[in-house]
């Protein structure tokens, strides 16, 4: 009896711990499932910042990328071939139109023109006495027509010398800076080598390349902005031309800046801004507040304590605004953050208000 009654007693005994354990247990459970139940429910007043809504001015800009390029720019080559026997520029050096640069071998030409000239005397006057007979009827009309066409083939011929005489010079075809000579006195020259480039650097031309829907804005006389890498400067020219076609959804604008003095050079990269509309009153908001929804553009408003979702029609584009033209009214308080994570009546708490 003594034995049965303490193994009872044993049963009992482990019955109540286990039973202790248990409620132990299931109490501290439900204890950590309310503490991780109470933060997601206070997750869901999502933190938001906001801004409210005021007219604004709004200036809408093409930027592009461009190159300076020259007014002018010419390899310089003889039209005739022979022996250099002058060169008569300084590399780099400014030279001005019709200034002589170099010369090509011309004793041949110049002996062939002295002939042509000696005989151009006694041509004229043999001209002259068969006029003066035919008045008298001493000649006939045809030797007087056969002098007088003697003397024009041979003007022609010291016309023909002089054009090829000219040929042997290499003059500057405008007004510019003469690079680099390739070519040495005594040096052959042929119309295929060239002897140097003349460069026209002022002013200087801008070429860049803007989407087509631009090009009805875009005329002679535009004025645009740009700046070159490494320079703090800002420059302005003006467009004075634009291609006739399109290629590839863009149109070529070109435009010309005066570069007084040459302190930009050709073959540098600018970067360029065309100013298009100047809207003094706009609605605009940061880009980021718009949530682009089965093709309908949306904004989330802070109304009660709560994010409200509207449609709106929107306008010109900047880098970091867009324009609102219907959907939102001044006084509006729109959200700016958080914006993938909002639903229609999502409770939201308002930390900023710009």
């Amino acid at each position: 009896m003594k034995r049965k009654w303490i193994i009872t007693t044993a049963v009992v005994a482990g019955f109540c711990l286990i039973a202790g354990g248990y409620k132990y247990y299931t109490g501290t459970s439900d204890k950590k499932q309310e503490d991780a139940i109470g933060p997601v429910a206070k997750q869901n007043i999502l933190n938001i910042n906001g801004l409210k809504i005021t007219h604004q001015p709004l200036t809408d800009n093409i930027t592009m990328v461009g190159n300076l390029l020259p007014d002018e720019e010419v390899d310089l080559t003889f039209e005739t071939s022979g022996k250099i026997v002058e060169i008569l520029f300084k590399e780099g050096a400014v030279v001005r139109k019709g200034d002589l640069l170099a010369k090509v071998n011309d004793k041949p030409l110049q002996a062939q023109l002295s002939r042509y000239e000696a005989q151009l005397k006694l041509a004229q006057d043999r001209v002259f006495r068969q006029s003066t007979l035919l008045q008298k009827d001493a000649v006939s009309q045809e030797a007087f027509e056969q002098a007088r066409t003697e003397l024009a083939i041979l003007n022609a011929d010291i016309d023909i010398v002089k054009q090829n005489i000219a040929l042997t010079e290499l003059r500057a075809p405008f007004d510019g800076i003469i690079g680099l000579r390739n070519v040495s006195e005594g040096a052959f020259a042929s119309p295929s080598l060239v002897v140097a480039k003349l460069t026209k650097l002022s002013p200087l031309k801008i070429d860049m390349y803007i989407p087509e829907r631009y090009s009805e804005h875009i005329k002679a006389g535009t004025p645009l902005k740009f700046s070159v890498e490494g320079r703090n400067e800002e420059y302005s020219a003006s467009v004075y031309a634009k291609e006739s076609k399109v290629t590839d959804g863009t149109i070529t604008v070109r435009a010309l800046y005066q570069n007084a003095g040459g302190k930009l050079v050709p073959g540098r990269f600018v970067t360029a801004k065309i100013r298009m509309h100047d809207i003094p009153k706009a609605i605009a908001i940061p880009t980021e507040a718009i949530v682009p929804e089965m093709g309908v553009d949306k904004v989330f408003l802070y109304r009660g304590g709560k994010a409200h979702a509207v449609s709106v029609k929107t306008g010109i584009r900047t880098d970091s605004q867009i324009q609102i033209i219907e959907g939102l009214n001044i006084g509006d308080t729109i959200i700016t953050s958080g914006t993938l994570q909002l639903r229609e009546g999502l409770p939201v708490k308002l930390d900023v208000v710009k």
